[in-house]
């Protein structure tokens, strides 16, 4: 294993202590219990919009705390889920007295834990909502979650829902708005290599030569399948078909109600692309991949989206939802309307993540 590290329990705080360093304007920094609050929280009568999941995903979740994204964020150790204790210390510390929005990616770690500081906060006299983030096409549940896996459309969500917290929306607004992004994104990856947790210090898992991984997760785990590798074009047009063929999604999910502290169950049904859909796709590095491999990837997409009348109206690309140094991509489409795209375009100043300032 050769990584860039001291030592293995000191991974996750050393990472947090240079973000403080080199951020001091954007954000401040927890080490007991962690998390990552911008640096003007809380921010006064705005909606707080919290995330967080395990570390080894970087810049998802702490890089993209700061000015209309999030106030906070809780990491947890590598490819492993916070602590309800991180989540309530969090939303305290940025609770600018609306409320307390939690975007979960569903695994089931993420989800239990962010539940349970849900709770913690209500019993608090904070108000909260939570949405969850379950984009994730390969798979109907896996050895980390219910359902579908929360991952590229989580950054989509987060940007989209910051914006209408900068904006002034109220708790319920900006739990409907994200709720509904969340709906309207699907997401595919692959893996051209497996990567290497520092506390096991060895590949997740074998991957010959010659060989390649559809529909892996964001924690090293194994896809749906593996192929013999294939060309670049191959790979996007599998890609970008699973999520273009993917039929309507049903499924029910936890909402918090912050005026009785209950949880209620919705049923959310997430309709296919059809011809005509605007969309917002990006092409995420999973963290070994250059930015020049993902281009390629996004030549064939647009060209596979004006094929189909999907209409491209903004993109995102680069590493933004990593899994440590493996190679590989996702790509993930959003269904946006005009108000999403106006949060899109709206200004955010994040380390990760900055335009409009």
């Amino acid at each position: 294993m050769k990584k860039l590290i001291n030592a293995v329990d000191a991974v996750v705080r050393e990472q947090m202590e240079g973000m403080a360093l080199a951020h001091p304007d954007l954000l401040r920094v927890s080490l007991e219990p962690k998390y990552i609050v911008r640096a003007d929280a809380p921010v006064a009568s705005k909606v707080a919009v919290v995330s967080g999941g395990g570390s080894g995903h970087e810049p998802l979740h702490g890089g993209f705390v700061g000015y209309g994204m999030l106030d906070g964020a809780c990491p947890g150790e590598i490819f492993t889920s916070p602590t309800p204790d991180q989540i309530f210390a969090c939303g305290m510390e940025v609770n600018g007295g609306a409320g307390v929005l939690l975007i979960v990616k569903n695994y089931t770690g993420d989800v239990l834990s962010f539940e349970t500081a849900a709770e913690l906060l209500h019993g608090e006299g904070v108000a909260v909502r939570t949405v969850l983030v379950d984009d994730d096409v390969a798979v109907k549940d896996s050895l980390y979650t219910a359902g579908r896996r929360g991952v590229g459309g989580t950054v989509i969500v987060e940007k989209i829902a910051g914006a209408a917290a900068e904006a002034g929306y109220s708790l319920a607004q900006a739990a409907e708005l994200a709720q509904r992004v969340s709906v309207n994104c699907r997401s595919m990856g692959m893996a051209l290599t497996s990567c290497t947790t520092p506390s096991a210090g060895k590949p997740t898992f074998d991957l010959g030569e010659h060989e390649i991984e559809i529909g892996i997760g964001i924690h090293g785990e194994p896809g749906q399948r593996r192929i013999p590798i294939i060309d670049a074009d191959a790979v996007t047009t599998l890609l970008a078909e699973e999520i273009l063929n993917d039929g309507p999604y049903t499924r029910t999910v936890r909402s918090f109600d912050p005026m009785t502290g209950d949880w209620d169950e919705v049923s959310l049904t997430s309709e296919p692309f059809r011809a005509g859909d605007r969309v917002i796709a990006f092409v995420n590095s999973m963290g070994g991949t250059p930015v020049s491999e993902l281009y390629t990837v996004y030549r064939r997409l647009a060209m596979i989206c004006k094929e189909r009348n999907i209409v491209i109206v903004r993109n995102l690309i680069g590493a933004y939802i990593t899994s440590l140094e493996m190679q590989g991509c996702s790509i993930t489409l959003t269904r946006v309307d005009d108000e999403m795209v106006r949060l899109w375009d709206a200004p955010v100043k994040t380390p990760a993540l900055r335009w409009g300032i």
